[in-house]
């Protein structure tokens, strides 16, 4: 136990430097930096990466002080969830279980944490913002670093190897039978990195992206008098229509013009037009 002890506290010396001093804590909330994945291809040579499951959670970055969303936000935790959380960055997602990403929406927005709720929520660490080291020496500091703070609801994310392709779709199929959305794939020797890179990849069975709603297109049928698809905007101006995924009550009140949403498709057509879309969820910035 003393050579964790010495361990952490060399960590949190070395993170000195990076940490905001507790007062700027209510300062305007700015976006932390974060790393973010590319799309996995065949190419890749897997053995070069650590494969972990990909969570539907809330990505959430701790900065030895205070909890953030990706966006900057405070997250409404109730202050024993945070309360023996190492002085050291810690970045990672709010998870409760497959499948249970709506219910975890509902509990971090709300701005007066429940605790009932709070005690089904997880942190789930997959990286240490700014530390030394590839990745594989951060995924022992992270081992080292939970189990010194002995906190059951902060938990590193399982990292293993796998030798080939066929592996890893294995692997892949049986986390997705499993409910599992996808995997995600960091690369051993890459040091600390933040902006979208190849270090990190995701692999999942289909695609997702965002667009911009800008219009609603009138239900025929059974949808007559509610909105049967959403007319979207892609970045570069391509335009698409949405009509899977959307609930009765989505069709009742659909997201205004304006809204970012998140939709999932299988592939892009020659034109540039996702294949098979269907909406997922309103983009939540917080």
């Amino acid at each position: 136990m003393a050579g964790l002890r010495q361990t952490l506290a060399a960590l949190a010396l070395a993170w000195t430097a990076w940490l905001p001093h507790p007062a700027w804590s209510d300062a305007p909330p700015s976006a932390p930096a974060m790393l973010l994945a590319e799309v996995y291809t065949a190419d890749i040579d897997v053995s070069q990466y650590w494969v972990s499951e990909k969570f539907d959670g809330v990505r959430a970055q701790w900065d030895g002080h205070v909890l953030r969303f990706r966006g900057g936000g405070r997250v409404p935790a109730p202050a024993w969830f945070t309360e023996h959380f190492p002085a050291v960055p810690l970045d990672g997602e709010l998870w409760i279980a497959r499948d249970r990403f709506d219910a975890l929406l509902g509990i971090v927005r709300r701005s007066e944490p429940v605790d009932a709720e709070w005690r089904q929520v997880r942190y789930l660490v997959f990286e240490l913002p700014g530390a030394a080291g590839d990745f594989s020496a951060r995924i022992r500091q992270m081992r080292t670093i939970a189990e010194l703070a002995g906190v059951p609801w902060l938990q590193v994310v399982e990292q293993t190897r796998v030798a080939d392709r066929i592996a890893l779709l294995q692997r892949l199929d049986a986390v997705v039978r499993a409910g599992g959305e996808g995997l995600m794939l960091h690369r051993a020797d890459a040091p600390y990195l933040t902006g979208r890179s190849d270090a990190l990849l995701k692999l999942k069975p289909w695609q997702d992206a965002e667009a911009v709603v800008v219009g609603h297109v009138p239900g025929k049928g059974k949808y007559r008098g509610m909105t049967g698809a959403l007319q979207m905007e892609m970045p570069d101006g391509t335009r698409f229509r949405i009509g899977s995924g959307l609930s009765d009550a989505l069709r009742r009140q659909p997201p205004p013009i304006g809204t970012r949403i998140t939709y999932r498709y299988q592939q892009l057509t020659k034109r540039g037009v996702p294949r098979f879309p269907r909406y997922l969820r309103v983009r939540e910035d917080f």
